[in-house]
């Protein structure tokens, strides 16, 4: 049994099983998560957010697979009676992307459901995310990264029922560098990563994402002035999180109480996967004093 502050991990994220109640703990869990040939992706479950069984494979690509490093940010939904795994892939000579995975059980195993990511190819994308609209109809939102366009943007595309394509062209929904918060870390360069999207109990659409402040690794949010994802988007003027932590996720626990899961701090191999309680306010989400 392993503690949390045991578990190495970047970009937690947290499925939570009502029927079987257990927490599913996924994440960037490879060693060398900056260079060298990328293992796959490791998983852990618990009963309280806090003693954790595993690791287990829950995924491990076969020897014809694409990528070959920058195994990135999983993320798993549970989609029409299938557990779907969004995560970040890269090859030399191919752009990052987001590719669709899916299995029967939450642990796995994850086989990819097409040959390519579901991100535009002639991008560099990481950091995809499922959002379900109020018709019932998958998007997918994801990061067109700042190492190819300087500043880092935020896009959603519609993806078809089968979770195989995508069915509209990009939208845009916010550019890192418009929000006060954030600072340029390099020449003009703005950071976005770790989108999700969440619905409060009024309705409203907010969307947390990360880049850098001055306080180091930031959570930034920003609110659907339309309540539907295609906007427009307005960025909450402070953040959320700013103690050097970031590409955070929120979920309803066991027993009902809003949480926020983040990795910190951000230097690697000190990652920790952290738990932080929520609140909705009239501006959107605060931490819980």
């Amino acid at each position: 049994m392993l503690r949390s502050q045991d578990i190495r991990i970047r970009d937690p994220f947290v499925y939570v099983d009502k029927s079987n109640q257990i927490y599913y703990l996924y994440g960037t869990t490879d060693e060398n998560v900056w260079s060298g040939e990328a293992y796959g992706f490791q998983a852990y479950q618990s009963k309280d957010l806090e003693n954790w069984e595993g690791p287990y494979d829950v995924f491990k690509p076969q020897d014809d697979f694409w990528a070959d490093r920058h195994f990135w940010a999983p993320e798993v939904h549970y989609y029409r009676g299938s557990y779907y795994m969004f995560a970040s892939f890269k090859s030399e000579d191919k752009c990052r992307g987001t590719q669709i995975l899916k299995s029967d059980l939450p642990l796995g195993p994850y086989q990819p459901i097409t040959e390519e990511p579901i991100t535009p190819r002639e991008w560099e994308c990481l950091d995809g995310t499922l959002y379900i609209d109020g018709e019932e109809k998958p998007w997918i939102i994801y990061c067109h990264e700042w190492l190819q366009i300087t500043e880092g943007k935020i896009y959603a595309q519609k993806l078809s029922e089968d979770l195989r394509e995508t069915i509209s062209e990009p939208i845009l929904l916010i550019n890192a560098a418009d929000a006060k918060w954030t600072n340029a870390v390099n020449d003009g360069v703005y950071v976005t990563d770790g989108p999700y999207l969440y619905t409060t109990e009024n309705g409203e659409l907010l969307l947390l994402w990360s880049s850098h402040s001055d306080t180091g690794y930031t959570i930034g949010t920003a609110r659907s002035n339309s309540g539907h994802i295609e906007g427009p988007w307005e960025h909450n003027p402070l953040p959320l999180f700013a103690k050097d932590g970031g590409h955070g996720m929120v979920f309803k626990t066991l027993t009902g109480e809003l949480m926020l899961t983040i990795h910190s701090p951000n230097k690697s191999p000190n990652e920790r996967p952290i738990f932080i309680k929520l609140q909705e306010t009239d501006s959107g989400l605060a931490l819980l004093k």
